[in-house]
């Protein structure tokens, strides 16, 4: 991990903010069963550079208190995000850790739903992890891609 200096303070600060103000811009698609986070494509960014996990990982914190889960989404939604996006930066295929997301928030947010709401446990993992699927594996990964070819992340 790079040692921390203004830049990347301020790196992680915009990318949280960003993280934060698509969630909360678009409530129907980032809380619920059914989750279509388009705030999850930045979770890509700590494939490119490890300070992204905190980058995420606060933006989640914030973003998830204004969740319909309550409180608890705070604390579990942020754990679910730090384990998804931390082994992103161990792989050396984008492809691949596109897939963390999907893992990660499917069985922790899936596990959390049952839960809380009942909801029955393995549809409520299926439909979590297919949405990340589509956002951060077929859109996100075609996204950060061209991106990476204009931006240095």
């Amino acid at each position: 991990m790079k040692k921390f200096n203004a830049k990347i303070i301020a790196k992680i600060g915009i990318v949280a903010a960003i993280y934060v103000v698509l969630t909360v811009a678009f409530p129907l698609l980032s809380y619920g069963q059914v989750q279509f986070r388009v705030s999850e494509m930045l979770t890509l960014l700590a494939f490119f550079n490890p300070i992204y996990i905190w980058a995420v990982t606060i933006g989640t914190f914030f973003a998830n208190m204004a969740s319909t889960l309550g409180p608890i989404d705070i604390i579990v939604g942020t754990i679910a995000t730090f384990l998804a996006v931390y082994p992103m930066t161990k792989v050396k295929n984008i492809w691949i850790a596109s897939l963390f997301p999907a893992i990660a928030n499917g069985i922790i947010i899936g596990l959390q739903l049952n839960i809380l709401f009942g909801l029955p446990l393995i549809p409520s993992m299926a439909y979590v992890a297919f949405g990340e699927l589509v956002v951060v594996t077929l859109i996100g990964v075609p996204v950060m891609k061209a991106l990476k070819k204009i931006i240095n992340f």
